[in-house]
């Protein structure tokens, strides 16, 4: 019953994760009109929680391992729940933004503490495979239901809403987890932290990060997007050198070694930059080709949030059937058919049940891909590992979606303008079409996982 609860609240715990990363894109225009945000910032609403979030997660995982689980798990949650409580009472565009960014900071450090929780509560194999299926379920019908609930929430309650949701979600995880996840033991031998290579590793990669978000709106060739650039190559060669020579690094040079979790951070790279990067161009899809309003954008998105979910679990069972990297196989290459599916059946006056063939092909590949690459990404590491193999993990997919989505909206916007502003339907489309392209290009590097989880 105890390991029941405990998954139970550590799938709650990412299904806050996944909510809040797409449940403010429907308040957007009512949180520009409530606080007299300028048009050219309002995407920072967004940024602000993406950029934080993935120049945090190495720190966050690591800080699970030296810190304790369950300690950095109570106080990641505690951090949503007052975060999202000022956010509700924000007056200004700067101190909503500014909000999100320490949202983000909570979400580094939740993340991989749940992730690492996961992968000590429950012993390698089964019984830890099915945990990450409930986990992975719990997380993809978050991401896809957010903007339904947000709609909800925005049309009933006004902005405010979508963070005040958050309040009584985060603070009842954070009493659930001090009350029912073992007690942190403390680290063998003297607990170090690596300083220098937190510092620079960190601001390394939430430059990186912000390049990435910021370039493709204002150029790659702005000043800000140069200096940036060349600060966080500087950082990010300091801190592999700082990495080199330190007692204690942040991330141990014996974790490059694991193949697997070194493939598992590819896959992830590529899962985050393809499959996550679709509701971006389904939302503009129906909302400036079809015309639909929030509430409407947001029941859109039901089917595949159950089809994702219903991927997570049938994954978890073909592992059992035929080993993690053939399920994986499979996973990509459902998703490569059901997106040029989709692509197809992209159409200015096209009915949504056209798209369905798309949408549960990829919806069932997308779970499925989902809960495989975790359980590569865990099999073989030691306890003590977990937290920043976990960081190491979710850093890929931060920045491998982020890269991806980038590359496609400039792919997209290239393919076509639509001639009020905007993307029309032949660059979304083009952009569709790469993502199968990039999903196909999964197969060959899944087919070179060598793994030590169980099966064939």
């Amino acid at each position: 019953m105890s390991a029941r609860l405990s998954l139970l609240v550590l799938a709650l715990a990412q299904l806050v994760i996944a909510l809040d990363y797409n449940i403010v894109y429907v308040a957007l225009p009512d949180v520009g009109a409530g606080l007299g945000f300028p048009e050219h910032d309002l995407q920072w609403v967004v940024s602000a929680y993406v950029v934080a979030t993935g120049g945090f997660l190495l720190l966050g995982g690591r800080a699970s391992d030296l810190l304790g689980r369950r300690r950095t798990f109570v106080a990641a949650a505690l951090i949503y729940a007052v975060s999202s409580l000022v956010g509700g009472f924000s007056q200004t565009p700067g101190a909503l933004v500014a909000v999100r960014a320490v949202q983000g900071v909570g979400g580094s450090l939740l993340f991989p503490a749940t992730l690492s929780l996961i992968n000590t509560i429950y012993a390698e194999g089964p019984d830890r495979n099915r945990a990450l299926a409930v986990w992975g379920a719990a997380g993809a019908g978050g991401l896809c239901s957010g903007s339904l609930l947000g709609g909800v929430l925005v049309e009933a309650f006004g902005w405010p809403s979508v963070f005040f949701v958050n309040v009584p979600l985060a603070g009842a995880i954070a009493w659930a987890g001090r009350a029912l996840f073992p007690a942190d033991v403390p680290p063998a031998g003297a607990r170090r932290f690596d300083l220098t290579g937190a510092l620079t590793g960190t601001g390394g990669i939430t430059l990186l990060v912000f390049v990435l978000v910021h370039a493709p709106e204002a150029g790659w060739s702005s000043s800000v997007t140069l200096v940036s650039a060349a600060l966080s190559s500087a950082l990010l060669t300091l801190f592999a050198v700082v990495e080199t020579r330190s007692r204690s690094p942040l991330v141990p040079s014996r974790l490059f070694r694991h193949r697997g979790l070194v493939a598992a951070m590819a896959v992830t790279a590529l899962y985050s930059a393809t499959f996550s990067s679709l509701p971006y161009f389904l939302t503009l899809y129906f909302q400036t080709v079809r015309g639909y309003g929030a509430f409407a954008t947001g029941l859109a998105f039901l089917v595949p949030a159950l089809l994702v979910a219903a991927g997570t679990q049938a994954g978890e069972r073909a592992v059992a059937a035929v080993g993690v990297r053939r399920m994986l196989v499979g996973g990509m290459v459902l998703g490569a058919a059901g997106a040029v599916a989709l692509g197809l059946a992209l159409t200015r006056h096209g009915s949504y049940p056209l798209l369905l063939p798309g949408i549960v092909l990829l919806g069932l590949g997308q779970g499925a891909a989902w809960t495989g690459m975790w359980i590569t990404a865990a099999a073989g590491v030691a306890p003590d590992d977990q937290g920043v193999a976990s960081g190491l993990a979710s850093t890929s997919l931060q920045v491998g979606g982020a890269v991806g989505l980038a590359l496609l909206v400039a792919l997209a916007g290239a393919a076509g303008q639509h001639p009020a502003g905007g993307t029309s339907l032949a660059g979304i489309r083009a952009a569709v079409f790469a993502i199968a392209a990039g999903i196909a290009c999964g197969v060959p590097l899944t087919l070179a996982l060598r793994t030590t989880t169980s099966g064939p």
